[in-house]
């Protein structure tokens, strides 16, 4: 071995791949930590005729009074319990005119009738939770029925794209040139949605979120 690499050396080759394909023992293992490449799903379209839809400006409830309606609507079940086939949190920021909006707790979950959506959250931090008894892909338009709270390209609420307001989105620090109701929700992403002018846009653009031990 210490021939060879010598023998490299002197022929000015670069081994050190080789070496660790062959099973040299003493390579060290290395790994690279990435971000997935974001993916796009299709939009989600009929925001505005799902039961109990805010279209309102913030601040924006849980607004769980047509949960359930909402749910049959969009094809996603009423659970009795949190699922576990599927287990991966994301995080939402939501700025408007260059402030923060609240996320609200409890979302996708009512209490009072005893279910829980595979999409909710449960405190006010911003962490999505995607908790389902299914391996399957979900997005965040699927995640804005499940509040109903209006979301498409153009608009968040009751706020809509505006002379030189608009609505726009970035996912881990990159912004996405597309109806945001597309992006597919992966695990531990940073999701960033704000709307008014470009001198509002927070700076910088969050992206990546600490979760805690656990998430």
């Amino acid at each position: 071995m210490i021939a060879l690499r010598a023998l490299a050396a002197a022929l000015g080759i670069t081994v050190c791949l080789v070496l660790a394909a062959c099973g040299d023992s003493d390579a060290p293992e290395r790994t690279t930590a990435t971000t997935p490449a974001l993916q796009l799903g299709p939009a989600f379209g009929g925001m505005d005729a799902l039961p109990g839809v805010l279209t309102t400006p913030p601040p924006w409830a849980a607004n769980t009074e047509e949960l359930q309606q909402r749910l049959r609507k969009i094809g996603l079940p009423a659970l009795q319990a949190e699922g576990q086939a599927l287990h991966i949190h994301q995080h939402l920021d939501l700025f408007v005119a260059g402030k923060p909006v609240t996320v609200p707790a409890n979302l996708g979950i009512d209490n009072a009738r005893g279910f829980i959506s595979e999409l909710h959250t449960h405190d006010t931090t911003g962490i999505l939770h995607v908790e389902a008894p299914r391996v399957t892909t979900f997005s965040l338009g699927q995640f804005f029925a499940v509040w109903g709270l209006r979301l498409n390209r153009n608009c968040i609420g009751g706020l809509c794209a505006s002379g030189d307001k608009r609505l726009r989105a970035w996912a881990n620090g990159k912004p996405v040139n597309a109806d945001p109701t597309r992006i597919v929700l992966d695990a531990h992403q940073e999701i960033v949605l704000a709307y008014g002018t470009a001198a509002q846009v927070p700076k910088p653009i969050p992206s990546t979120y600490r979760f805690p031990e656990g998430l």
